[in-house]
């Protein structure tokens, strides 16, 4: 009896457990339905539209040319270039679903045998040679959610993924696969890894490439054939073997893949100048007016800036910086016996190792290995440096100078011999604009952009000196004042401010003219006292000064105030074009990566009427440059292929060769291209702008008189002649005008000069304001960079004067005054000018110069092209840019 009772017992547990299994079973059935369908409730709201992800963005560096379309700079590490399902190559196609997913058409989304996987890899923390996900469930996740290796993130793939295959067809999922997959080296998409990896389009890739480019989405880092070749190649091997296996390639393509090398041919983009203050103010322009997602937007940006002029420029500075440092003496080495390759190079001045030192040369270790000779002439300079005012004796051999293991400064010649340096702690700048239109012609940061960022041109606040004094005579002439009216040069005291010339001479009544080009400063007070310093801060402030940052005391006409080198060039191109005050920009076109316009500048002319009378003939001769020049680039290439033939057969025995040698197939990067089969290199990438057609420019104000602006050319001209630039007469040019600046103690050294082509101010100082020395004026230490540079420019430009003739036909302009009262705004005008010059428009009024300190308004955009982007996305923002041309260009960076 017990024993059957034990038996019923055991059949009711047995049933009993049946049940509860059979319940459970129901309850899971039911539960994964509403499971999905919480989920779908839950996450639906959260994520992006299926057709709002179908939309892909092209992602390419911001290339900035200079005006003669050199290269000069680039920023941005992404590439993604979307492509069309039709794009796709089927090898390619073939080489992933053999990858990632062969039953990638027959399933619905969702793989039993991956989801198997799948979970084995969240629980064991396991990596197979195929991978766990589908590439619907691929798409899900790079799309929609984040990498982490998750059950729930898992198990929101599923359920994403699902709502993919329900919505779309899987030539759009697998087109939405190829263009987001992140395959390494900064490349999302397959036609971005091909030209990163090859240069190549998706048509020109081998099997051998396309397996290469397929192992890459299960771990870019792990299979990156740059960082880890061998573990590439086998995976890349791996990948042809199922090709294979499942038919997508015969025995023949098997063999030739397998033998195949890795044959990287990276792209890599070199610039052809490097110019990094210009680079980096576009850079910094572009992302202060249209985000952070600028430097990816595939841009090209052409500025104003000719690449020649430029490097003129940076040469001009770097010359007078040195010379400065020669005139002070040799502050020793920069370190001892420290390792060499600790130190930058900065431009032309190398690092290098002192190894032997004889009695009137040197030995030194160059980065490079090689070892130069420094003979006596290259080091004889170098005297000792005390201070700014003191200085020891020349040197008699090298061993004062120099000892073993010192790490020095070389720069080489013009005659290819090597010369002693030292990196300079004096600093310039140097800032050349057009007269007529405010292009930036040329600038110059400080010494070397690597050395420091900071750009001394558009941020050095400077006391300006006596080149403000121009500036201050011309209130004068705007008020009855000539150019001959005398002005007494005798002691003057205010209070208990004694003021003095800086040679402690008075030379009685002299004339306004001769009190400016000779710098006196006695005159320039008493000029200040006449016209007052409240109308003399008004028209410093239409020249482009900040009014803000200058005195309202008499010390303003020794320039006690603060000004940027960008300011002063603005101010006297006023002179230079007639008294026109314009807006200095320095972005001249925008294109996109299909080398569409987005915007053209149209500056604000100083004569209006001059460029538009000539503006269909421009245009014309533009056009027809541009086909004589697509005329003579397709019979150089003609030539070419015709040299390329004829050598064929010679050049068969070295193709042969070279096939031979591999050395640097993993490594592989050249500027030398066969067109043919590297056909997405970087060269293929560059700017390739339509013919610039101009459009009808606007007057410029006037805030000159023009004889008032011809008067002061005239004095500025005598200062070179005759005046504290006589030095500049060795240029040989009656067409120049300009004016030196020393500050108190020399801290600070200008020269501002112009021609009727050019206004180019040159700074000099150091960044913490101290004394240059005695004797280190602005005729001594700026003027000869100033006719470096200028001497390169006017080369064969024939002589011209700014015109005494109102050639704009323009009217000066009106000061308009703007209160704000209880009443509301009520604007005033103080001119002595007819109500007919009142007629312009605020917006023809000048603007400061100062102009990092006024926002540009936003550019409107498409509605069209907004877009949000999934919080998860890992990709940069998907908000593209605009497409539309801004209304005005870009302000000159802070």
């Amino acid at each position: 009896m017990p024993k059957k009772n034990a038996t019923v017992r055991l059949i009711h547990y047995l049933v009993g457990l049946f049940i509860a299994f059979l319940a459970l079973v129901i309850i899971l059935a039911l539960a994964v339905p509403i499971g999905f369908y919480g989920m779908a409730m839950y996450l639906s709201p959260t994520l992006p539209s299926i057709q709002e992800i179908k939309r892909a963005n092209l992602e390419m560096p911001l290339q900035i040319y200079s005006r003669d379309d050199k290269l000069i700079g680039q920023y941005g590490n992404r590439l993604s270039l979307p492509v069309t399902y039709e794009e796709i190559p089927e090898g390619l196609t073939n080489a992933f679903l053999a990858a990632e997913d062969a039953s990638f058409f027959q399933h619905s989304g969702i793989s039993i045998k991956g989801l198997g996987r799948a979970v084995t890899e969240v629980v064991t923390d396991d990596e197979g040679q195929t991978g766990g996900s589908t590439i619907t469930m691929q798409v899900a996740k790079n799309y929609f959610l984040t990498p982490e290796r998750t059950l729930n993130r898992k198990l929101t793939e599923l359920f994403v993924a699902r709502k993919l295959e329900d919505e779309l067809t899987k030539n759009e999922i697998l087109t939405l696969y190829v263009n987001k997959i992140y395959l390494g080296e900064g490349a999302y998409g397959i036609r971005a890894a091909a030209k990163k990896y090859y240069s190549k389009s998706l048509e020109s890739l081998t099997v051998a490439e396309m397996a290469m480019l397929a192992g890459l989405p299960k771990a870019p880092s792990k299979y990156n054939p740059v960082a880890n070749p061998e573990r590439a190649l086998i995976r890349r091997n791996w990948i042809i073997k199922r090709m294979h296996e499942l038919g997508y390639i015969d025995q023949a393509q098997y063999d030739e893949a397998i033998d195949s090398p890795i044959g990287l041919n990276l792209y890599q983009e070199k610039l052809d100048v490097n110019m990094p203050y210009l680079a980096e103010m576009a850079r910094y322009a572009l992302v202060n007016r249209y985000g952070d997602q600028v430097v990816n937007g595939g841009w090209r940006v052409r500025l104003t800036v000719d690449s020649q002029a430029q490097q003129a420029a940076e040469a001009a500075v770097l010359k007078g910086l040195i010379a400065y440092d020669h005139r002070h003496g040799w502050r020793g080495a920069e370190a001892n016996d420290e390792p060499l390759e600790d130190f930058n190079r900065y431009g032309s001045m190398y690092p290098a190792k002192v190894t032997t030192v004889n009695s009137r040369s040197f030995e030194a270790l160059m980065q490079s290995g090689e070892t130069v000779t420094v003979n006596w002439s290259g080091m004889s300079w170098a005297k000792k440096f005390i201070s700014a005012d003191r200085f020891g004796n020349l040197p008699s051999n090298a061993s004062q100078i120099v000892s073993e293991k010192d790490i020095v400064r070389l720069i080489k010649t013009d005659n290819d011999n090597w010369q002693l340096a030292q990196i300079p702690d004096v600093q310039g700048s140097l800032v050349s604009l057009d007269p007529e239109t405010g292009a930036l012609n040329a600038l110059v940061g400080g010494f070397d952009f690597k050395h420091s960022k900071f750009n001394r041109a558009l941020q050095g606040w400077r006391q300006p000196g006596s080149t403000i004094k121009p500036l201050i005579y011309t209130t004068a002439l705007e008020k009855g004042y000539r150019p001959d009216s005398i002005i007494s040069d005798r002691p003057i005291q205010v209070g208990d401010w004694k003021p003095k010339n800086s040679d402690e001479r008075f030379l009685g009544d002299i004339t306004l003219r001769r009190g400016l080009y000779l710098s006196r400063n006695l005159v320039s007070i008493r000029l200040l006292q006449a016209v007052g310093t409240s109308d003399a801060r008004d028209l410093l402030d239409q020249f482009g000064l900040d009014k803000e940052k200058l005195p309202t005391t008499l010390s303003l006409a020794l320039g006690t105030g603060q000004a940027t080198p960008l300011q002063m060039a603005t101010a006297y191109a006023t002179f230079a074009n007639g008294g026109h005050r314009i807006q200095p920009y320095f972005i001249e076109q925008i294109y996109n990566y299909d080398n569409e316009l987005l915007f053209q500048a149209n500056p604000q002319q100083a004569c209006a009427l001059c460029f538009n009378e000539q503006l269909e003939a421009r245009n014309q001769q533009l056009i027809e440059d541009a086909q004589t020049l697509t005329e003579q680039e397709a019979e150089d290439k003609q030539t070419e292929d015709t040299i390329s033939e004829d050598d064929a057969v010679e050049n068969e025995s070295d193709a042969q060769n070279d096939e031979l040698s591999d050395d640097d197939a993993n490594t592989n990067v050249s500027n030398n291209y066969d067109m043919s089969i590297y056909d997405a290199n970087p060269l293929t990438d560059r700017l390739q702008a339509p013919v610039v057609q101009y459009v009808t420019a606007t007057q410029a104000p006037r805030i000159l008189k023009p004889r008032v602006a011809y008067e002061m050319a005239d004095i500025l001209r005598d200062v070179v002649q005759r005046g504290t630039a006589v030095r500049a007469r060795a240029l040989g040019r009656e067409d120049i005008g300009g004016k030196t600046g020393t500050t108190n103690e020399a801290k600070d050294a200008w020269f501002a000069g112009f021609h009727p082509t050019n206004a180019t101010v040159v700074w000099m100082g150091f960044d913490q304001p101290s004394t240059l020395g005695r004797r280190e004026y602005g005729g001594v230490a700026a003027l000869p960079v100033w006719m470096d540079f200028m001497r390169a420019q006017l080369k064969d430009v024939p002589f011209e004067w700014v015109s005494l003739d109102n050639k704009s036909k323009s009217k000066k302009q009106s000061q308009r005054i703007i209160e704000m009262n209880d009443d509301g705004v009520v604007t005033t005008n103080d001119s002595d000018e007819d109500d007919s010059s009142n007629l312009e428009t605020a917006a023809n009024q000048p603007v400061k110069t100062k102009i990092q300190q006024r926002k540009p308004p936003e550019p409107e955009q498409e509605p069209e092209a907004q877009s949000t982007a999934s919080d998860n996305s890992d990709s940069a923002s998907q908000n593209p840019l605009p497409v539309t041309p801004a209304e005005r260009m870009p302000a000159m960076p802070e």
